[in-house]
C-alpha cells in the first residue's frame, strides 16, 4: 500500500499542478465581473453566469457544437471502420505498411492539413474542377462553411479513429465468423451480428475521442470556417483575445468541460451495457 502511494504520488502531484489547479483557477475566474477594456472586477459574482445562461445565443452555441461534433464523429466512424477492418484482415506482410500509411497523417500538423484542405476544397481546387469536368456548371461552395469544416475534421480525426478500432478488433474471433457463415448467415449479417458487437469497445472509444477532439477543435473551424462556423473553441478564443472578456471565456471553458464530462459518463454507461 505504501509502495503504491509512493508510485502514484508524483503522477497525482503533476496532475494537480498541471490540470486541476488551472481548471479551478479558470472556474473561479468565471465568477468575476467583466469590465470594459478587458478589466476583471474583484469579488465573486453570479452576473457572468446569469447573463450567459439567459442569452439564447450561448445555448445555441453549445447545442450546435455538440451537433457538429456528433456529425463529425459519425462521419469519421463510417469512413474509418471499413479501412480499419481491411487493415485488421490484411496479411501480416501488408498490415504494418497499411497501418503506417493510415496513421502517418498524424506526423503532419493539423494547421498544414487544414491549409491543404483549403486548397483542395477551394473554388479553384481539385474538387471544384472535377465537378465542373463532370458537367456541374456551378459547384457548391465548400470553404468558409460547415461543409468544408466537417470534411476536414473527418479526415484529420480518421487516424485516431482507426487506431481505436484496431484495438477493438483484437477481440474478433475468426471461428465465430466462420460458425455464423456455416449456419447460413450472409456476410452483412455476420458483420452486424458478430463483428460489430465484438468491436464495440473500440468503436465507443474512437467515437469518444472524435467527439471530444471535435468539440475542442479550433484551428480547422477558424481557418476553413472563415469566421462563419462558430463553435465553443472559436468563441472562447474570440471572448478571450478579441473582446477581452475573460470571465465569459472562462465560463464557456467550464461549459466545455461539462460537455466532455457528459460524454465520458455516456461512454462509461454504454460500455458497461455492451460488456454486460
Amino acid at each position: 500500500m505504501r509502495l503504491s502511494a509512493l508510485l502514484l504520488g508524483p503522477v497525482l502531484l503533476v496532475n494537480l499542478l498541471t490540470f486541476l489547479a488551472p481548471v479551478l483557477n479558470l472556474a473561479s475566474l468565471s465568477f468575476n465581473e467583466a469590465r470594459p477594456g478587458g478589466g476583471i472586477g474583484p469579488g465573486p459574482t453570479l452576473a457572468t453566469w446569469a447573463d450567459l445562461l439567459a442569452d439564447p445565443y450561448y445555448l445555441e452555441l453549445v447545442t450546435s457544437s455538440v451537433g457538429v461534433a456528433a456529425m463529425v464523429t459519425v462521419g469519421t466512424l463510417l469512413a474509418g471502420y471499413p479501412l480499419a477492418l481491411f487493415i485488421h484482415r490484411a496479411s501480416a506482410r501488408w498490415r504494418n505498411l497499411l497501418m503506417v500509411a493510415c496513421i502517418s497523417p498524424l506526423l503532419v500538423s493539423a494547421v498544414v492539413r487544414t491549409y491543404g484542405w483549403m486548397v483542395i476544397l477551394g473554388d479553384n481546387g481539385i474538387v471544384a474542377a472535377a465537378l465542373r469536368w463532370l458537367g456541374m456548371a456551378k459547384p457548391p461552395r465548400m470553404v468558409f462553411n460547415l461543409t468544408g469544416v466537417a470534411i476536414a475534421l473527418v479526415e484529420i480525426l480518421m487516424p485516431t479513429m482507426i487506431l481505436c478500432l484496431l484495438a477493438g478488433f483484437g477481440r474478433l474471433n475468426v471461428a465465430l465468423e466462420e460458425a455464423a457463415a456455416s449456419l447460413g448467415a450472409p456476410p452483412w449479417r455476420v458483420l452486424l451480428r458478430v463483428v460489430l458487437p465484438l468491436s464495440m469497445p473500440g468503436v465507443l472509444l474512437g467515437c469518444l475521442l472524435a467527439f471530444v477532439l471535435t468539440v475542442s477543435s479550433f484551428i480547422t473551424p477558424k481557418l476553413l470556417g472563415g469566421g462563419r462556423v462558430i463553435l465553443l473553441a472559436t468563441e472562447i478564443y474570440d471572448q478571450a483575445i478579441v473582446t477581452l472578456n475573460w470571465p465569459v471565456a472562462a465560463a464557456l471553458s467550464v461549459l466545455s468541460l461539462a460537455v466532455f464530462g457528459a460524454a465520458l459518463l455516456l461512454y462509461g454507461r454504454i460500455l458497461r451495457i455492451v460488456e454486460a
